[in-house]
């Protein structure tokens, strides 16, 4: 559940977040492009703003129930945490973009394409190779925040860790136990991102 999670939701995060760096980066030409930079902006606010827990008790106890909607509490966390990741991968997107030189969107809108488009094949895949260390760092991020699923009575390793202590009395195993789990798995995520990154480092060398 800790690693599903944690990638489901930076994928939800990250498909968010550059929904709405774009939207933050359109040029002012009309009143539709502030309203999309006001909703991003607003969005952004909110779930930077508010802690996770919050956000995660609010989708669990008030907004699905609200609306009538029952669903698997691992969706509702994947949702939870994608939401609020996208607001922090806005921010890393949007410094990407702004990394990538003017002069590729001028390139790409010379011949012919969109702006959407120059953005879509052009701007974001130069960005994401800019971004992806930090990128790496929102999923370890995660990975670590997911001990919080446990108010909405998610089984994730630390509500392993909290049964085996009301079952033993003993706390200093479990406890002890899941965070060289977490180490591992964060040194494993390091490792993957480190090879990542290098590997994109050679294709540019190329």
């Amino acid at each position: 559940a800790t690693l599903e999670i944690a990638c489901l939701g930076l994928v939800i995060g990250f498909v968010i977040g550059c929904l709405l760096a774009v939207m933050k980066l359109l040029p002012y030409k009309n009143w539709l492009a502030k309203l999309l930079n006001w909703i991003a902006n607003v969005y952004v606010a909110i779930f930077r703003g508010t802690p996770m827990v919050v956000q995660l008790l609010l989708i669990h106890f008030a907004l699905f129930p609200a609306i009538g909607i029952v669903i698997d509490p691992v969706i509702e966390a994947c949702i939870a945490f994608g939401m609020n990741s996208g607001a922090y991968i806005c921010e890393i997107m949007r410094g990407g973009i702004l990394s990538v030189d003017k002069g590729q969107m001028e390139a790409g809108r010379s011949v012919g394409l969109t702006y959407a488009s120059t953005m879509r094949y052009i701007i974001i895949p130069q960005a994401f190779k800019n971004v992806l260390p930090a990128l790496g760092n929102e999923l370890i991020t995660l990975v670590k925040e997911t001990s919080v699923v446990t108010v909405i009575g998610l089984r994730d390793l630390t509500k392993g860790a909290m049964i085996v202590q009301s079952k033993t009395y003993q706390a200093l195993v479990p406890y002890v136990a899941i965070a060289a789990i977490y180490l591992v798995i964060v040194m494993f995520l390091t490792w993957v991102m480190g090879k990542m990154e290098r590997r994109l480092r050679q294709s540019d060398l190329r």
